[in-house]
C-alpha cells in the first residue's frame, strides 16, 4: 500500500484552507503559461478570465489530494473499517484500487489493473468533483 499526495484533509475548514492556499499559485501558473504562449495584454485580457484561473485552482487542488493506492484486499480492509459512504468507479474484479476519503463522511475509489498514474489522476478529479466542488 502506498500513499501519494500533499493534502490530507481532516475537515471542511481544512479543505477551504488548502483551496485558498493554491489560489495564488494557480494565478501565477496561468499568467506564466499565457506568457509562454506569447499572449499580449489584449489577448490576455480577453482569454484569461476568472473562470480560467478557477479551473487552474481546482486542478491544482485536486492534483495535491492525498490518495491511497493498494491491492483489492487492502482496499476491502480499509472499506470495512471506514464509517462512511464510498463511491467506487470501475470493475469490482480488478486487482488494484486507489481511494480518497473526504472530510464529510464520503469517499471515492477507482479500480485499475496496470495504469496506476492514470488511475490516480482520474480518482483525484472524481474526488474533487464529488467531494469538494460544492464545498468550495
Amino acid at each position: 500500500m502506498e500513499t501519494r499526495g500533499a493534502f490530507t484533509i481532516e475537515s471542511i475548514e481544512e479543505a477551504h484552507e488548502y483551496y485558498e492556499t493554491v489560489g495564488p499559485a494557480a494565478q501565477t501558473t496561468v499568467r506564466e503559461v499565457a506568457r509562454a504562449m506569447d499572449f499580449d495584454r489584449v489577448e490576455y485580457g480577453e482569454r484569461i478570465t476568472s473562470e480560467v484561473v478557477e479551473t487552474a485552482r481546482d486542478a491544482m487542488f485536486a492534483s495535491l489530494l492525498e490518495v491511497t493506492v493498494g491491492s483489492r484486499a487492502e482496499y476491502e480492509e480499509w472499506r470495512e473499517a471506514y464509517d462512511g459512504e464510498v463511491t467506487e468507479i470501475g470493475h469490482e474484479n480488478v486487482d488494484r484500487v486507489v481511494w480518497h476519503a473526504g472530510p464529510a463522511g464520503e469517499a471515492v475509489a477507482a479500480t485499475f489493473q496496470e495504469e496506476e498514474d492514470a488511475a490516480v489522476a482520474t480518482l483525484r478529479r472524481q474526488a474533487f468533483g464529488r467531494l469538494y466542488r460544492d464545498l468550495m
